[in-house]
C-alpha cells in the first residue's frame, strides 16, 4: 500500500484525502477480482472483530461479517439488545473493553459522537457502518460502481434527489468535493445540507475542480447527469408522523422515467437500499393504504430498469468493506 492506513478509523471521509480514496478504492477493485476468481486470501487470519449495531442491517452486517471471514479473522456481532453499551456501561468503558478483545470495530447505529468515541478510547480501528450524520462505507461502494460504469469519477456529474441533509446525501457531496465530481442536491432548499458542511465541501471543491449546485427544480438537477441518485425519505429510527410531511414535501423529487430521460441517455440510476419501489413489503403496503403510493423515493419501473445499477452498489459494499478493514488492520513489513 502507497498509503498509511495501518491502525487508522474510518468515521467520515472527510479524514481521508483525494489519494487515500483512490487507494481504497483499488485495493477494493483487486479484492474483488480475487473473490470473483475464487483465490483465497487470508491475510488478517487469527484477528478478531466486532460488529456493534445499534441499528437493524442487511448489507452492512453481511458486507462486514463476509468480509471479515474472507480476510481469515472471527467475527463476534453485537445487536441492538447484545451489549451493555449506555445502558448499564458507558460508551467510553464498553470502548475500552471492546478495545482488550478485538482488533477492530464496526459500528451502525445513530450518534455520530458514539462512533468518534468509541474511536478514542478502544485504541484500535472503528469503521462508521452508519450515523446519523455519516455513511462513508456506503460512498466507497458507490464510487466503485460508479468507476465500473464510467472508467472514472473526477467530471462525472452526480444529482442527488430527496432528503439531501440526511447521512447520504452529506456523505455523497463530501465525497464528490473530494473526488473532483460535480455534484447537485436536487432538493426543497430547507432539506440541503447545512451550511457549515455546504461551505467545507466548496474549500474541498477548489482543490479537486469539483462544483456544486443547490436547487429545488427537479429539471435542472435532472439534465445532464450522469448519476441518478436517491434514498428513503424516512430514516430508521425517525417517527411515523413524519411521514406525511416528508411525502408531501419530497413527492415532486421521485425518481421516475420522466426524470431519467432529462439526464444524459448513459445515465445510471442508484440507491444504497433499502428502496421503497413497490408494495412488496410490509411498509410498501402500510403506505399504499394510507397514502395510495405504489412507491415512494422510485419508481418500480426506474428501480427494474436496465440503468438501475442498486446491486451492483450492494455487491461492491463487501468489496469496499473488505478493503477498509484489510488496510487498517494490514500492517506493512
Amino acid at each position: 500500500m502507497k498509503q498509511n492506513f495501518y491502525g487508522r478509523s474510518f468515521l467520515t471521509l472527510l479524514d481521508y484525502t483525494k489519494e487515500e480514496i483512490q487507494e481504497l478504492l483499488s485495493i477494493s477493485a483487486k479484492l474483488k477480482a480475487k473473490k470473483h476468481a475464487g483465490l483465497e486470501c487470508l491475510p488478517l487470519k487469527g484477528k478478531n472483530v466486532v460488529l456493534l449495531f445499534e441499528k437493524d442491517s442487511t448489507r452492512t452486517r453481511c458486507a462486514f461479517q463476509v468480509g471479515a471471514n474472507d480476510l481469515g479473522m472471527n467475527v463476534t456481532y453485537l445487536g441492538p439488545t447484545g451489549s451493555q453499551m449506555g445502558k448499564k456501561e458507558s460508551i467510553k468503558d464498553t470502548a475500552r473493553v471492546l478495545g482488550r478483545m478485538y482488533d477492530g470495530i464496526e459500528y451502525r447505529g445513530y450518534k455520530q459522537e458514539t462512533v468518534e468515541i468509541l474511536a478514542e478510547y478502544s485504541g484500535v480501528p472503528v469503521w462508521n457502518g452508519l450515523t446519523d450524520k455519516y455513511h462513508p462505507t456506503q460512498i466507497l461502494a458507490d464510487f466503485l460502481t460508479i468507476i465500473e460504469k464510467f472508467g472514472h469519477l473526477e467530471g462525472i456529474n452526480f444529482t442527488y434527489f430527496g432528503d439531501a441533509r440526511n447521512n447520504m446525501g452529506n456523505s455523497l457531496m463530501i465525497g464528490a468535493a473530494i473526488m473532483g465530481m460535480n455534484f447537485t442536491a436536487c432538493a426543497p432548499s430547507d432539506l440541503w445540507p447545512n451550511q457549515e458542511l455546504i461551505d467545507k465541501c466548496y474549500e474541498l471543491a477548489q482543490k479537486s475542480g469539483a462544483k456544486l449546485k443547490f436547487t429545488e427544480d427537479v429539471s435542472e438537477g435532472a439534465k445532464g447527469a450522469d448519476v441518478i441518485y436517491t434514498d428513503v425519505w424516512v430514516s430508521m429510527g425517525e417517527p411515523d408522523s413524519v411521514w406525511k410531511e416528508r411525502i408531501e414535501k419530497l413527492s415532486p423529487y421521485q425518481v421516475n422515467s420522466d426524470i431519467m430521460k432529462k439526464a444524459n441517455e448513459t445515465a445510471i440510476f442508484m440507491h444504497c437500499l433499502p428502496a421503497f419501489h413497490n408494495r412488496e413489503t410490509v411498509i410498501g403496503e402500510d403506505i399504499y393504504k394510507k397514502f395510495e403510493m405504489d412507491a415512494l423515493e422510485v419508481t418500480e419501473e426506474v428501480f427494474e430498469s436496465k440503468k438501475s445499477v442498486v446491486f451492483d452498489e450492494a455487491e461492491n459494499r463487501l468489496h469496499t468493506i473488505k478493503a477498509v478493514m484489510y488496510a487498517t488492520l494490514k500492517e506493512e513489513k
